[in-house]
């Protein structure tokens, strides 16, 4: 019953393609660093967001599959679903990340990322632990096959040995050929099994232990090492 459960929560359509959602990934990512570089001091979240729309026009994406997400500051604390700051001005010295779901040719792509404008040394700490947990995680989907459960698991673990706190709220999802909604997979951070290649995106959202700041990195959990 357990492997019936799994086929289905890992279910594609019959236009899915591995290489089509590695394009897709490299697209959405793409699109993530040129709006992180279009964003400075000054600009406001809302303003922000209305970056991250004309990005993704400009490059020809097909739709968006979910909202774009653009926080600043001690909206870094925040998930997908919590209360944006429109009139939030970033600062000379401050954070934001940028999450984007976009379907470029039928298949989505899912990419996040943390920037730093300024001289902020524990910022910029911040969103590079960010990026280092997601691949030491990554890295034992690679070469243990640890479960979704697992790869949670080990990422609370080693965040806190980095000085971190992880958010358990954010425990990864599905992603395919549009809409992946269909498949009702869940959480990554609740599969017990070994998540397929393609087909799972890792998220990992850290915070400080006292500031009010924090990092987010996401992306496709693939077999081969991602370049980003």
């Amino acid at each position: 019953m357990g492997d019936l459960t799994h086929t289905r929560r890992e279910a594609v359509g019959e236009g899915f393609s591995l290489a089509k959602m590695i394009r897709s990934r490299d697209l959405t990512f793409e699109a993530v660093r040129r709006i992180g570089a279009a964003i400075g001091p000054g600009i406001t979240e809302a303003r922000g967001a209305e970056i991250a729309q004309e990005v993704l026009e400009s490059m020809g994406m097909e739709r968006l599959w979910h909202r774009n997400v653009v926080r600043f500051g001690p909206g870094t604390l925040e998930t997908f679903f919590g209360d944006f700051q429109p009139s939030y001005v970033l600062k000379a010295d401050d954070i934001f990340y940028v999450d984007l779901g976009v379907v470029w040719d039928g298949h989505e792509g899912d990419a996040g990322d943390t920037f730093v404008v300024g001289e902020d040394a524990e910022m910029a700490a911040c969103a590079q632990a960010a990026r280092t947990l997601w691949r030491d995680v990554a890295a034992r989907w690679r070469d243990e096959g640890l479960s979704g459960e697992g790869l949670y698991r080990y990422a609370g673990e080693r965040a806190a040995a980095m000085g971190w706190r992880l958010n358990w709220e954010v425990k990864g999802h599905r992603v395919s050929d549009f809409p992946h909604a269909i498949y009702k997979a869940g959480a990554l951070g609740d599969f017990d099994a070994p998540p397929t290649t393609g087909l799972w995106i890792l998220e990992i959202q850290i915070a400080h232990q006292t500031r009010p700041i924090g990092a987010f990195y996401e992306d496709l959990l693939i077999r081969e090492p991602p370049s980003p």
